[in-house]
């Protein structure tokens, strides 16, 4: 009798230490506001895509890439100062992190989606385009941007 209530006591003991392990894994959890874009003031054929990024998850993720109909190819730029004190933009090559519990803001004085070759007749004032960002983990997200002259 003792060994079996011991044996019990072992094996419930055992169940409730894996508990713990059965748990969902960390995952990121993404909500992309404040999504406009306007045309550049300097690159004729090019516009910018602005928005924030929060991820109220337990995981990070990261942007990797994007597209959209308006707009040729994506890239993300970076506002830097250049050697002759005017202010220029850097390609931006690593994806760029949302950490969980945390946000991302691409503005247009700092880290942003520059949309090159873009189509005019969607990229005007007043306009929505489509834009699909490709994250790591949360995959494809399409969001809608509203073209302004901010």
């Amino acid at each position: 009798m003792k060994t079996r209530l011991f044996c019990g006591l072992v094996l419930g003991c055992l169940f409730l230490s894996t508990l713990p392990g059965c748990a969902p894994p960390a995952a990121p959890s993404l909500t992309i506001e404040t999504v406009w874009g306007r045309p550049s003031p300097t690159i004729p054929t090019a516009g910018g895509l602005y928005m924030v990024i929060e991820n109220s998850g337990s995981a990070s993720d990261k942007l990797l890439s994007g597209k959209s109909p308006a707009c040729g190819s994506i890239e993300v730029q970076a506002v830097a100062m250049k050697s002759d004190g005017t202010l220029g933009l850097n390609p931006v090559d690593e994806p760029l992190e949302i950490p969980a519990g945390g946000m991302l803001e691409l503005k247009p004085d700092g880290v942003h989606i520059l949309c090159m070759e873009k189509d005019d007749d969607k990229f005007k004032r007043g306009a929505k385009i489509d834009l699909t960002l490709v994250f790591e983990k949360s995959g494809e997200k399409t969001v809608s941007a509203e073209i302004s002259l901010q």
